[in-house]
């Protein structure tokens, strides 16, 4: 529910276009995307701030087709500047993830591929050092 403050808001602010698309919050793995929510605010915040998570978590969850306009005003008064680029984000990686089978974004698989690939690399190394001494 929009507070007065809240409709000028969404009438003055300026979203990217892919704000006009629908996700279909039952084609995302939300636990995925939960994660990654987490992650970001924590970075964005320096710290894990459990309120704003949850309430971001709530937000997306509240409906089947959330309002990222509306989460966005609703999360500017935490993130402050970095509220339009972390749902800009979000939004993106929400339509990735509903265009996939498995409702995962297909960059946060590429990232996960490379995070494996790195640790087998690393264990590989150490093995190699291992043989060495």
């Amino acid at each position: 529910m929009a507070t007065p403050v809240d409709a000028k808001l969404l009438k003055r602010t300026k979203f990217p276009p892919e704000f006009n698309q629908k996700v279909d919050m039952t084609k995302v793995n939300i636990e995925v995307m939960k994660k990654w929510i987490a992650k970001r605010i924590s970075e964005i915040l320096g710290n894990e701030d459990d309120v704003v998570i949850e309430l971001c978590f709530n937000l997306l969850e509240g409906t089947r087709f959330p309002d990222i306009k509306s989460l966005q005003i609703q999360l500017t008064g935490f993130l402050d500047k970095d509220t339009s680029k972390f749902c800009k984000e979000l939004w993106s990686l929400c339509l990735s993830g509903q265009s996939n089978p498995q409702g995962v974004p297909k960059e946060l698989l590429e990232a996960k591929k490379l995070e494996l690939i790195q640790e087998k690399v690393m264990e590989n190394r150490s093995i190699q050092l291992a043989v060495m001494i």
